[in-house]
């Protein structure tokens, strides 16, 4: 059983390194992407990490742009291209850490062969009441230059509401950005955008499409008995707004008796004594 660790990179090689070192095993290979607008240089050593490799795809990410999206499937479409044969893609950022031994994650993945883990709502759900703004109206959040904001308002105005491309029922969440796929499905989700181009240009004019378009392609396939309503990560949305909170170590008690098999997001320095703690505490435990 193989898995190919995808991460989805900006900052803190430091802590991307120690990410790479507690989750090593010889059925993994972590395949790390440094956004394009980002100094790579600091990151190049990583590349000399046993079973790592830094992506020869390098893209500019814009927070809640398609561009995100665009390159996690770029990515997969490289991890194809080296031949090696996965069983699972694993998308991660820099920012996550697992919660779980690597000898329990790998028994997991073992057990669940074939399956597909990621989170999502269905369209109508309380999550889609405040997001269906993001499929509706035209988003330039790709499209960065000055004013782009005030002509977004002007296009919004003018134009009616925006329908999905296709007839399907809308999947998503604020969980649905990291996942875990088997093989089977990456390769659908990439050979679907790719001879549905009107997918793509749907998507680059909505905000934050890496929460909902993956699991809208998915979920209306033949592939969604395959999936777990599960994306297997500890997450805590518990202050509102974008963004999760930022683990600390008054953290670790709900970590401990959580299932899921990784957590995020941590702070290199404000979550250093929780990452200790997770490494003394919890891991050494499963």
């Amino acid at each position: 059983m193989k898995v190919a660790h995808l991460i989805m990179a900006y900052k803190e090689p430091k802590q991307i390194e120690r990410l790479i070192q507690k989750m090593s095993h010889k059925g993994s290979t972590f395949y790390i992407h440094v956004d394009k607008k980002i100094d790579s240089r600091p990151f190049a050593y990583l590349g000399k990490l046993e079973n790592t490799k830094l992506t020869q795809t390098k893209l500019l990410v814009n927070w809640a742009g398609y561009s995100f999206t665009n390159a996690i499937l770029q990515c997969i479409k490289e991890i194809f291209e080296t031949g090696n044969e996965y069983d699972f893609i694993n998308v991660m950022s820099g920012q996550d850490y697992p919660i779980k031994s690597n000898e329990y994650i790998y028994k997991f993945f073992s057990n669940n062969i074939g399956k597909s883990f990621l989170s999502y709502e269905a369209y109508g759900s309380q999550w889609w009441k405040s997001a269906k703004h993001r499929v509706e109206k035209y988003h330039l959040t790709d499209f960065v230059f000055k004013g782009h904001y005030r002509i977004q308002q002007f296009i919004n105005f003018l134009m009616p509401k925006r329908k999905f491309p296709l007839s399907y029922t809308l999947y998503g969440g604020n969980c649905a950005t990291w996942w875990t796929i088997s093989k089977k499905c990456a390769e659908y989700i990439v050979d679907f955008i790719e001879k549905n181009p009107g997918i793509k240009r749907f998507a680059q004019f909505t905000w934050a499409p890496d929460e909902y378009l993956i699991p809208t392609i998915i979920i209306n396939s033949h592939l969604k008995d395959t999936v777990v309503n599960n994306n297997l990560r500890y997450i805590d949305w518990s202050l509102g707004g974008a963004n999760p909170k930022i683990l600390l170590d008054n953290d670790l008690q709900s970590l401990e008796h959580s299932d899921k098999l990784f957590a995020r997001k941590f702070d290199m320095e404000r979550s250093a004594a929780l990452l200790n703690q997770i490494d003394e505490v919890i891991i050494r435990k499963v």
